[in-house]
């Protein structure tokens, strides 16, 4: 449910310029409710300051695009290094975990550093020079990546401020109050050889392809998200201390980290609460739990006597589903809270299947049957992380709704649980 544009250009040029202002607005809309200094902390290796992620957003278009121009002069010469994220094809990086220690560029420097930017991407493309059909290919996939960046600054700076004992606001919005949840009910699915992966002539990454056939046995889709009130009986029921509900490397995961909830659960006498981008909030038992890990998920699915889908299953299912759901443009337009919501009312058809949280999946991260990464730098977009990872469909709120479809996939480790990551259940 993308807003709807009041004039929508015919020509393609105008049309991928008017995209790019759009999307490189929002993300420094995202940065309105921001301070300079919250913008430069890293509070662990895997998120990086809002500062940074603005950075190399920006050092994207220009690697990748300006570049390639005749006699172009970089806008700085030591951001090439400070900010590439992983291309080893373009060269070195500096390190991941130490971003959060970069006092310079200023804030205001990178600012600076994106209307430049700006300024030559609207000049290419308004003269016209290049953009051939490869150029156009590469200027999508940037503003694509943009978006997933976008849903990063979201899901780090939401870290950042949960370390903070004052839980500051991110950005208020309208908190709708609790609701009486639809009961779990179970969409049933044939056997059958279907079809998987991306078709038709719309944006994708290249791990969403090639279109491959698999077979399905039969099997069944919860209706909806599993619920923070369901999560809440589950560690009632000594669901973190209960060895035989996990797997080795999860318990091991328990035991090391000290996990007796999900991330940003606070439980302060007797009440748990949870920490949110709009502030610290009772914990609402009737809205999708959010911010569990793989064996969070998986756990809890051994405890409800059922599993997790495989990334198969959840793709053909979510064929019955429309493409519309929680998104964190459709709440910014309407000034509500960026947060999951519940699925309140009768309806026992399949909900929630995009926006909301991310759903985990049985799915190791692996690639389609013919798959091979484009030659170059791009070629490492994806390809290379294909290793110790399980698949994560739908999108989340901090995802834009013109970003997701029903093919994209998501990937993390095992234990990631600062992600807007949730659970529905199969049999």
């Amino acid at each position: 449910m993308a807003k709807t544009l009041d004039a929508t250009p015919t020509d393609p040029t105008e049309k991928l310029l008017q995209r790019y202002r759009e999307i490189r607005q929002l993300s420094e809309t995202l940065c309105d409710t921001l301070e300079p200094e919250d913008c430069c902390i890293q509070s662990m290796p895997d998120v990086s300051p809002t500062r940074w992620h603005l950075a190399h957003t920006t050092w994207f278009f220009e690697s990748f695009v300006l570049s390639k121009l005749p006699n172009y002069s970089p806008a700085a010469d030591q951001y090439a290094y400070l900010f590439n994220s992983y291309y080893n094809a373009v060269g070195e990086q500096f390190p991941r975990d130490r971003r959060g220690l970069l006092s310079r560029p200023t804030v205001e420097d990178v600012f600076g550093y994106r209307r430049s930017i700006d300024h030559r991407m609207r000049i290419l493309l308004e003269e016209g020079t290049p953009p051939d059909l490869e150029l156009n290919g590469i200027l999508e996939l940037g503003l694509h990546h943009e978006q997933q960046h976008q849903e990063l600054i979201l899901t780090d700076i939401k870290h950042v401020f949960s370390c903070n004992p004052l839980f500051p606001t991110y950005r208020p919005g309208e908190w709708t109050p609790p609701g009486k949840v639809n009961s779990l009910a179970w969409i049933e699915f044939d056997e059958g050889i279907q079809w998987l992966g991306h078709t038709g002539d719309g944006f994708a990454y290249d791990n969403e392809s090639p279109r491959y056939r698999v077979f399905l046995e039969n099997f069944e889709l919860a209706n909806r998200l599993v619920t923070c009130g369901e999560y809440l009986a589950f560690i009632d029921d000594g669901g973190y201390r209960r060895p035989e509900l996990w797997l080795s490397a999860g318990w091991q995961a328990v035991g090391e980290n000290g996990w007796n909830a999900p991330l940003y659960w606070i439980e302060q006498e007797g009440q748990w609460q949870h920490f949110t981008l709009a502030g610290l909030m009772p914990i609402d038992p009737s809205r999708p739990v959010c911010h569990v890990s793989y064996f969070e998920a998986d756990a809890y699915a051994r405890w409800a006597g059922a599993r997790l889908p495989t990334e198969a299953e959840w793709e053909n299912a979510s064929l019955r589903a429309p493409l519309q759901g929680n998104f964190v443009d459709v709440l910014l337009s309407n000034g509500t809270a960026i947060h999951s919501a519940a699925a309140c009312g009768e309806d026992k058809s399949l909900s929630q299947m995009l926006g909301d949280v991310w759903e985990w999946t049985a799915s190791s991260y692996a690639a389609y049957p013919g798959y091979q990464p484009d030659a170059g730098a791009l070629g490492e977009y994806n390809g290379k992380f294909m290793c110790n990872q399980y698949v994560l469909r739908g999108g989340s709120c901090a995802t834009s709704s013109d970003h997701i479809r029903r093919t994209y996939r998501n990937f993390f480790p095992t234990d990631a649980r600062w992600q807007f990551s949730g659970i529905r259940l199969a049999k």
